[in-house]
């Protein structure tokens, strides 16, 4: 662990997974039920991408979009097994900007952090517009601005309230997009074995047929692999949202232990259905989307309409996510000293309200953008975040490298979760993320959005030095990290070997309820 901001006294009782007395309240709170990380899991792997985007996928892989789901799904496996690694070991609202902070140096912990704060804010503005979409067809009197901003302000009051409004808001928000997929996968089998509402057995016929399974030849695999491999970006989130629960450390290893059936049943069976049910090349999934376009083949009544709502769910329960995660990510920023320290405070309540403000903030003037300038400045923001999952996943791995040896010389009995065959199967993700980004300078729009990502993320890498240069020029302390200087212990810990509140540690076997500073 690395120097505690406000230090915890001798024989004070624990207090938040993060560091306490950070502000008037006593830090982050445990507030978030087992039900609520359990469905959080679940529905974050579900994004509005798998009910919009998918529609692009299979336009340009055909059949094929199978292999793709699977080589990002498989990729994402790997990626969280890595994180859960750590993150049961060490768990923080920080989750792997803290791991990378320790593991890599101060410089890595401040890049990724700050990057990934700026995706999910700029996600906050599509997330609001596609919600206006939803509502104004439903609602024309009031224009899109006007939902796009009561949307905005209704989920920015419930995380303000309390974490456990938010995990009661993401709560029902998962549970409907659960049982949409669910439903959609019942009644695709059916339809795909000849019973009613199909009127026959739909065998290979559509996946072998229009072209072949692959009607664009093998490179399709991973041009479709480009369109799908974002959709992913959220399974991480209850690694941060973990760390407010009672039990952080049963929360991660379930999250993790569970993420290959979600992955196979929500994304890759839902998308064989439709495959399946219909050619690729079929115009309705282009103009209808493809969810729609199965049911209304099978003639099931109304089913745009609940399509819409279901998506429209989907839309505001990534909203609800994503200023939950940006904000606990600038509160995590904020105790590190790595941003202002008004947000790393909490109010009584254990509710970092200036991080929500300050990201809400940032999703209002790219919503503003949108309307005003969407063809150049929001488009910039839109590029410019849109390879940060790659490097999100790529230091997660680094990471990971670094941490396993230490949690094993230091701690062993918190390896919990093991990364499989470590450290190679680690070191053959690396080279599958490197792959992929490589690839992405072959592909026009990917190469736009890893060049200004590179871009963005280089000018944020300068600040974070810059910023540290400053710091030793005053002579202050920084907080400590290895490999950096920092006034910790090697091992992140206290001058008295005490864990601090960069990284809470987790309790022993002894005591069932983890300890959190």
């Amino acid at each position: 662990m690395s120097s505690q901001h406000t230090p915890r006294t001798s024989g004070e009782p624990p207090q938040s997974p993060s560091a306490p007395g950070t502000g008037d309240g006593d830090g982050l709170q445990a507030g978030l039920k087992n039900r609520h990380l359990s469905m959080i899991a679940i529905g974050g792997v579900i994004g509005a991408g798998l009910f919009i985007g998918s529609k692009a996928g299979i336009a340009d892989a055909g059949p094929g979009i199978l292999l793709s789901y699977a080589l990002a799904g498989l990729l994402v496996v790997l990626v969280m097994r890595m994180l859960g690694e750590m993150a049961a070991a060490q768990p923080t609202s920080g989750s792997f900007s803290t791991y990378a902070d320790r593991a890599l140096g101060r410089w890595a912990g401040f890049t990724i952090g700050w990057l990934y704060w700026f995706f999910w804010s700029v996600v906050l503005a599509v997330e609001a517009t596609a919600a206006a979409e939803i509502l104004e067809g439903w609602a024309p009197a009031v224009p899109q601005w006007g939902w796009a901003l009561l949307v905005m302000l209704v989920l920015t009051g419930t995380n303000l309230i309390s974490v456990g409004s938010y995990g009661e808001f993401e709560f029902w928000f998962a549970g409907i997009k659960v049982v949409a997929i669910i439903a959609f996968i019942v009644i695709g089998v059916i339809a795909f074995a000849g019973l009613p509402p199909a009127d026959h057995f739909a065998g290979t016929e559509n996946l072998t047929g229009h072209g072949g399974f692959l009607p664009h030849g093998p490179g399709a695999i991973l041009s479709g692999m480009l369109l799908v491999v974002f959709s992913f970006m959220g399974s991480e989130i209850v690694t941060l949202a973990a760390a407010e629960s009672p039990n952080p450390v049963d929360a991660v290893r379930k999250a993790v232990n569970s993420v290959i059936w979600r992955i196979g049943l929500f994304y890759i069976g839902s998308i064989f259905v439709i495959v399946s049910l219909l050619p690729w090349d079929s115009k309705a999934i282009a103009s209808e989307g493809p969810y729609v376009a199965v049911l209304n083949s099978l003639d099931i009544p109304y089913a745009g309409t609940v399509m819409d709502v279901v998506v429209l769910t989907a839309v505001l329960s990534c909203l609800n996510s994503g200023l939950y995660t940006a904000s606990r990510m600038a509160f995590s920023l904020g105790e590190r000293k790595d941003a202002p320290a008004s947000f790393g405070r909490t109010n009584g309540r254990g509710v970092p309200t200036t991080a929500i403000l300050a990201s809400v903030a940032f999703g209002f003037v790219a919503v503003f953008f949108n309307y005003i300038a969407k063809d150049t400045v929001f488009e910039f923001l839109l590029n410019s975040s849109g390879a940060v999952a790659l490097f999100v996943w790529l230091v997660i791995c680094a990471s990971q490298l670094r941490m396993r040896r230490r949690i094993e010389r230091e701690a062993p009995e918190k390896l919990t979760v093991r990364m499989w065959l470590y450290p190679y199967l680690t070191w053959a993700t690396i080279g599958l993320i490197v792959f992929v980004i490589g690839y992405m300078f072959t592909d026009e729009d990917g190469r736009i959005q890893m060049i200004l990502s590179l871009a963005v993320a280089a000018v944020v890498l300068a600040a974070s030095l810059v910023k540290d240069r400053i710091v030793r020029q005053r002579g202050e302390p920084l907080p400590g990290a290895p490999g950096t200087g920092g006034p910790s212990g090697e091992d992140g810990s206290g001058p008295d070997g005490a864990a601090t509140g960069r990284v809470p540690e987790p309790a022993g076997e002894a005591d069932p309820q983890p300890t959190r500073h």
